[in-house]
């Protein structure tokens, strides 16, 4: 079985950037809604185009028939809706003012209305006003860098106010902007005394903010709108509009197709960042770190579109395109003045495969009782699966189990006694791939369970006989280990075939079926939109990159072999260590919209071992080790310093107690750090010393290998009997 379904929730969707606020309103008295205010345009307003709105309707409606939850769009949903845009845009309500959040009380119970109808007219509105006050707090902030603050008063200023009322007045929203300009002084003047040249940097600092507010376009309304939309009714189904879509894929595919180089946007040029060995930019010969972009051109014989003041997405929608295809760049050198001579290079786009972003292995070695015991550490980012590659037979398709099997085979060749698998911060990707990883561990069998929206059950199977690794085995896990990596595991626990070890996983137990909205929209839709000039800016989608973008929906619900999901619940590890990760603040757990867990009866499966006998004295001899572990009192120290910290909603503004605590918190830091060094066996730094790049730190992995170590050494005692498990 093989269909196009991911479980992807990335540490990025963990961490989803959120750009505005809250609103605490009640419900209203009676059904009909209040007048909505005028909607008056102003300059540099954003305005929708057709095209969204056709989108629009279309994810409603694949929401409203498809989604697991079938939700109704209500004037319930709408406030919820309502809440989480408002939220995005000002969540830490710096920018609207409480009038403001009055003023859009009308729209509350009327979203869903609009929804239904493709009419963006009020999210817009709503955007705009926070687009001019943005503005209008940034212009004041540099009003602001004429005057002289004293840093001898005492005073606080709170840069977390998301907890606190929006404020009411337009003085008390210009002190809060006064204090934050003074707050960023002072961490520059702590640095640098010179004031002149501070006050410079933060003028091109937030000139720079007012640059890129400008550089916004309609399309990042809309995706910021349909994540309020897709978020209120669970989680986990998402719209991409097309540049973003594109990124989804590629991270899935860890693949691409163009020149081979990350771009940054740096005083206005499109800026060469990096660049893949072996790929087009690579092999020109032509193209070095820092050279900038001032054109691109498609084909031989193109013409050259000026990309100076660009945003990068917009830069890299016409340099990426279809392999074999033709592109020449404009380039100015690293070093060379905008009036001299740029250069032109021309290459032929190619299919770039994104190794950095692979799985990838290391040897632990570890003295046991005056044996030298092997473990193979295989670090697996994400469940990734070039799935078009797949889908044209190309027998070189990427895929995290293709990679895998390739580092065991050469663990295999190394001798090593034990492998385990680091999921830490894997937040899932392709369920197939899930499966088919599971399948290099066990013989044959059930992986995962799934249900869909007409509570049929799908049983994902292991079919190949075939054992990549035979030998002993544990699977590292956090907070942040989600979805795919939860059916890794989780099977791996089921069928008693390694330890899992680390914290309480995310609790992702949801499918979702991806949907390229180009394919679903119909023809008619397509041809009238195509004839009709976008009122928005909006720039045409240039070569491999969708029209209409991507729509992510939960369609399912997965379950283990051994009849609990994993939503909410996620996977419980054999053996535990500290949560470096908040369990409170990061989870499906802490989800408002998340679904609920519940069980189905198990599959019928075969438990290949039990570590039930020898759990209690591992458990004993890791909490032994962890009791004499200078590295572990360290890690818990961390650990209660961010808890503290993240408590923390002030600073003081008064520079000599600032620049106590900052230098008493940089002498703590630089002596911790040391002594952990010293408890890894490293040598400790020199203030100012850079510590070196291929150093190794992460002591949670290394008391991995160590547990592993120790069970190794324990003689493997699992069952080794076949148990039979039945429904």
């Amino acid at each position: 079985m093989f269909d196009n379904r991911s479980d992807l929730v990335t540490v990025k969707d963990m961490f989803k950037k959120l750009y505005i606020l809250l609103i605490l309103g009640t419900a209203l008295a009676c059904k009909a809604a209040p007048s909505k205010p005028p909607q008056t345009a102003g300059p540099g307003d954003l305005h929708p185009d057709e095209q969204q709105s056709v989108v629009l309707k279309e994810v409603a409606e694949l929401i409203s028939k498809y989604n697991y939850k079938k939700v109704e769009l209500n004037d319930s949903i709408s406030q919820v809706i309502f809440n989480r845009y408002i939220k995005s845009l000002d969540e830490n309500h710096n920018y609207f003012l409480a009038a403001d959040i009055k003023s859009f009380e009308p729209y509350k119970n009327v979203l869903d209305e609009d929804i239904r109808e493709g009419n963006l007219d009020d999210v817009f509105f709503i955007f705009n006003t926070y687009k001019k006050r943005y503005n209008e707090h940034i212009q004041y902030s540099l009003a602001q860098l004429d005057k002289n603050f004293d840093f001898t008063k005492n005073e606080d200023f709170t840069y977390d106010r998301d907890s606190l009322p929006y404020i009411a007045s337009q003085a008390e929203m210009d002190s809060q902007w006064s204090q934050r300009v003074k707050y960023d002084l002072l961490n520059l003047k702590l640095a640098n005394a010179d004031m002149a040249k501070n006050k410079e940097t933060l003028k091109k600092r937030y000139n720079n903010l007012l640059t890129q507010s400008n550089k916004l376009a309609n399309t990042d309304v809309l995706q910021l709108f349909m994540d309020a939309l897709t978020n209120a009714i669970d989680p986990h189904t998402n719209y991409f509009n097309p540049a973003n879509a594109a990124e989804f894929n590629i991270d899935m595919s860890r693949s691409l197709e163009g020149i081979g180089a990350s771009l940054l946007s740096e005083n206005e040029y499109v800026t060469i960042k990096s660049i893949v060995p072996g790929g087009p930019a690579d092999k020109s010969h032509m193209i070095n770190i820092d050279d900038r972009i001032i054109g691109v051109a498609q084909g031989k014989t193109g013409e050259f579109q000026d990309i100076v003041g660009w945003r990068v997405d917009n830069a890299i929608t016409l340099i990426r395109g279809s392999k074999g295809t033709v592109v020449k760049l404009k380039i100015l050198p690293k070093g060379k003045n905008a009036s001299d001579k740029p250069k032109i290079v021309e290459m032929t786009r190619e299919k770039i495969i994104l190794q950095d972003q692979s799985a990838k292995k290391e040897i632990r070695t570890y003295n046991e009782n005056g044996k030298t015991v092997k473990i193979g550490i295989i670090y697996v980012p994400a469940f990734y699966l070039d799935f078009n590659a797949y889908k044209s037979g190309d027998p070189n398709y990427k895929s995290t189990t293709r990679d895998v099997k390739l580092i065991l085979d050469t663990l295999k060749r190394e001798n090593v006694d034990g492998v385990v698998m680091d999921l830490r911060q894997n937040g899932g990707g392709s369920l197939v791939e899930a499966v088919d990883l599971t399948g290099l561990f066990i013989k044959t069998g059930p992986v995962v369970q799934v249900r869909d929206t007409k509570n049929r059950v799908e049983v994902d199977e292991d079919e190949d006989p075939g054992i990549a690794w035979t030998g002993p085995m544990a699977v590292l896990v956090d907070r942040f280990s989600a979805s795919a990596s939860e059916i890794f595991s989780g099977a791996i626990q089921d069928y008693g075939r390694g330890m899992i070890i680390g914290t309480q996983t995310y609790g992702k137990g949801t499918v979702q079926s991806v949907i390229d909205l180009d394919q679903v929209i119909s023809p008619s839709i397509k041809e009238m939109l195509s004839n009709i000039t976008t009122k928005g800016g909006a720039k045409k989608p240039v070569g491999s990159m969708s029209k209409f973008g991507q729509l992510n929906l939960t369609m399912a619900k997965f379950y283990r072999i051994s009849g609990g999901s994993t939503q909410h619940k996620g996977v419980t590890p054999d053996i535990s260590f500290p949560a470096v990760i908040p369990l409170d603040k990061y989870g499906e757990d802490t989800e408002p919209s998340a679904l609920p867990y519940d069980m189905i009866k198990q599959s019928t499966y075969t438990k290949v071992g039990d570590f039930s006998t020898v759990l209690p004295q591992l458990n004993k001899m890791h909490q032994d080790r962890m009791t004499a572990s200078p590295s572990y009192k360290y890690l818990l120290e961390d650990i209660a310093d961010f808890k503290k910290r993240d408590n923390e909603k002030s600073v003081t503004l008064n520079e000599e107690q600032l620049k106590k605590q900052r230098d008493a918190d940089e002498a703590t830091s630089f002596e911790r750090n040391n002594l952990r060094r010293v408890a890894l066996g490293l040598p400790a730094l020199k203030k100012g010393e850079s510590r070196p790049k291929k150093e190794d730190l992460d002591f949670l992995k290394i008391e991995a290998g160590q547990i592993l170590t120790d069970y190794i050494s324990l003689g493997n005692k699992l069952t080794a009997t076949p148990v039979k498990t039945n429904p």
